[in-house]
């Protein structure tokens, strides 16, 4: 049996399926060459970048569709079940990771890091500029999605002094220090709101104008979980009005960011990553395995 592995995967993953008596083909395709060649594979393994739309499942004998992360926005979930073909993916993997860059966010607006860092490259000195940070201690977290990514930032708030509250639509008990309250008491009690949740299209931003106005004066927004979560156009403009103290932003609408996301992303007030909230060694390692032992399973029983 074949799986293709077309975003990539750790040695570890390609070393478990290898040793299960898996051919791996690791290479990337362009859609033309995805819908040409899926027929040749049981099973397939992508990250973000490659889309298993329903095209592709229609021109394949897929057995298995893996997804090494956590979001499946890029796999046709539905037409996938309704064919029969099990969707996998690693929700725990990376939540450690995900959770220390939210936490790291926090702290680089908190204390005017990002700016900072930019302009001593530039030969100033903004002491006087930036010498109202505050303390991530005794101030309120607000996290929108309690899984497993909201629990690990749950447990490194704590640590740090901060009282937590959360919602989560499927959670209504937890034996950590949280409390849980409604979407509403998270958007309006909270000084950092900090967002572990899916993007649902048909929704649309979980977070938006509306929210925003609702929220303290002054709040951080953090967003390590899927662009359009939160409305880009919104918080800009939150931004600019001094609504939103500051924000931390792993994720956005376009990746690569386009043009159109300049201001925000050269907003002096925005503390930016490219993506990279699973981009760590000891995250990577634990998908591949993860996905690889997934993959077995499916193929193999």
């Amino acid at each position: 049996m074949k799986v293709l592995v077309s975003d990539g995967i750790e040695a570890i993953g390609t070393k478990l399926l290898t040793e299960a008596g898996l051919e791996v083909v690791d290479k990337k395709l362009t859609p033309e060459e995805l819908l040409a060649e899926i027929n040749q594979y049981d099973a397939i393994i992508v990250r973000s970048a490659t889309k298993v739309t329903k095209e592709v499942i229609d021109a394949s004998n897929l057995k298995a569709i893996a997804r090494g992360g956590v979001g499946l926005d890029n796999i046709d979930v539905a037409y996938a079940k309704e064919k029969g073909i099990p969707v996998l993916n690693t929700p725990g993997a990376s939540s450690i990771s995900v959770a220390e860059l939210a936490i790291g966010h926090m702290f680089s607006v908190a204390r005017f890091l990002n700016q900072s860092n930019v302009e001593m490259r530039q030969g100033k000195w903004p002491k006087k500029e930036y010498a109202k940070g505050f303390e991530l201690t005794g101030k309120t977290l607000g996290l929108l999605g309690f899984g497993n990514i909201g629990k690990e930032t749950a447990k490194r708030a704590l640590g740090l002094g901060m009282s937590v509250i959360a919602f989560d639509p499927f959670i209504t008990s937890t034996d950590m220090n949280v409390k849980l309250v409604s979407k509403d008491e998270v958007i309006a009690n909270s000084d950092v709101i900090s967002l572990h949740m899916p993007l649902i299209k048909a929704e649309g931003p979980a977070v938006g104008a509306k929210e925003i106005e609702a929220m303290k004066k002054g709040v951080i927004i953090v967003n390590c979980a899927r662009g359009g979560v939160v409305d880009e156009k919104a918080l800009l403009d939150g931004l600019n009005s001094g609504k939103v103290r500051a924000a931390g932003i792993d994720v956005f609408v376009n990746e690569p960011a386009t043009e159109a996301q300049t201001e925000l992303i050269n907003h002096p007030k925005v503390s930016c990553t490219p993506h990279i909230g699973a981009s760590t060694v000891e995250a990577q390692d634990r998908v591949g395995e993860e996905i690889a032992g997934k993959v077995i399973s499916a193929l193999k029983g």
